[in-house]
């Protein structure tokens, strides 16, 4: 899924996480990190997503607030001469059933993640992105109805706003819709947190063909909860 673009935290608060040194032993800042939920309601999973840009680079380690490494990554071969900018990637999303969310959310405790590694050139990185538990509510889909039918030309998504999640708020909606036959086709939308509309536009649909759709809650710190359906088109 697309990634959001949370606040980065101050570099006083990096320099305060886990008893590491201060931030003037780095040289360069990353220009953006970000690390958030995201919950699939309809499916019953979850998982955690990280982000980063910078300047180019070969290391990069992700450490928790209790201190403990997250991940690492080391680019080795032509991609270490190179050089990496962004960098985004998902976890594993195992079922309720498998994983329950209170585990999963051991895993990943709320707070400050520190981010440190090295340009290419050698220089210190560092960032620092906030973490938190704050997750929304399922939004509820008005139209279509499960497994329900929709006319082009009049193909409107339709939701209910979800209640702000204690000592936050919702900051937008997402809604991407696809068709996978025969080939992949997604129309995607962002849209403002009291909107609970979107039409589809008649060119992007097709009679006789299913499409999924997900509407997407984010909260202002970038964790997202997802609800998704199917219709088809007359």
């Amino acid at each position: 899924m697309k990634y959001a673009r949370p606040w980065l935290v101050t570099a006083a608060a990096v320099a305060l996480f886990a008893g590491v040194a201060a931030p003037e032993a780095w040289a360069v800042r990353l220009d953006e990190t970000a690390i958030y939920i995201e919950l699939n309601d309809t499916d019953g999973d979850a998982g955690v997503q990280i982000f980063l840009d910078g300047e180019d680079w070969d290391t990069m380690e992700i450490f928790d607030p209790r201190g403990r490494r997250v991940m690492g990554v080391a680019a080795t071969g032509n991609v270490g001469v190179q050089g990496i900018t962004e960098f985004f990637i998902e976890s594993s999303e195992p079922s309720f059933e498998d994983q329950p969310l209170a585990e999963f959310l051991e895993l990943f405790p709320p707070g400050v993640y520190f981010f440190r590694g090295r340009t290419t050139e050698g220089a210190g990185l560092f960032g620092g992105a906030r973490l938190t538990h704050k997750i929304p509510a399922a939004p509820e889909i008005v139209s279509p109805e499960e497994e329900g039918t929709l006319e082009i030309g009049d193909a409107a998504i339709e939701w209910e706003l979800v209640p702000n999640p204690s000592g936050s708020r919702i900051k937008s909606y997402e809604i991407i819709v696809e068709r996978e036959e025969p080939t992949l086709r997604v129309f995607r939308a962002d849209m403002g947190n009291r909107q609970t509309s979107v039409t589809v536009p008649s060119e992007f649909l097709q009679r006789g063909r299913t499409y999924k759709v997900e509407v997407i809650a984010i909260e202002k710190s970038g964790n997202r909860t997802i609800s998704e359906t199917e219709f088809e088109v007359e």
